[in-house]
């Protein structure tokens, strides 16, 4: 992924060229590293919460699970005055807090009881940050397909 995203040009990064997350919407490259860190950043804040014995709002306080158009924006309005270079220094951060999160975690603590309903906090994880990154991947290469990127 980040190989990709790497590859857009600063000057490109912030037009609004990507079918966005809610329906009807527009998008850019930088709202999707934003929509990306995000997700990160929700992940982290969940299990910091949890593990501090506090309450969560899932997904996010303000938010329900079916109002994630509106959630995409709000992700977009936090990171959109930064250049296109800093929010992809900012993802490769986040993700690598998600990485040493997954790794200082036991199989067991990670898959074998519910976390949040019947997820585990494995699953919870992969859909909210590997399953984003997926549709991710497919916005920006069908972007740059149709931009003429092989």
């Amino acid at each position: 992924m980040a190989q990709h995203l790497a590859t857009v040009p600063s000057e490109r990064a912030h037009e609004a060229a990507l079918n966005g997350h809610a329906q009807g919407t527009r998008m850019s490259v930088a709202d999707l590293v934003a929509y990306l860190i995000g997700w990160h950043l929700l992940v982290l804040k969940w299990h910091e919460r949890t593990t501090s014995g506090l309450p969560v709002d899932f997904p996010e306080t303000g938010y329900k699970w079916n109002d994630l158009g509106r959630l995409a924006q709000k992700f977009y309005a936090d990171h959109a005055a930064q250049d296109h270079l800093v929010l992809l220094q900012q993802l490769a951060d986040v993700h690598a807090r998600i990485v040493t999160l997954v790794e200082q975690e036991t199989d067991a603590a990670l898959y074998s009881a519910p976390w949040y309903k019947q997820h585990t906090l494995g699953r919870m994880i992969q859909l909210n940050t590997a399953s984003p990154y997926a549709n991710a991947l497919a916005r920006l290469r069908k972007w740059q397909k149709a931009d003429g990127h092989p």
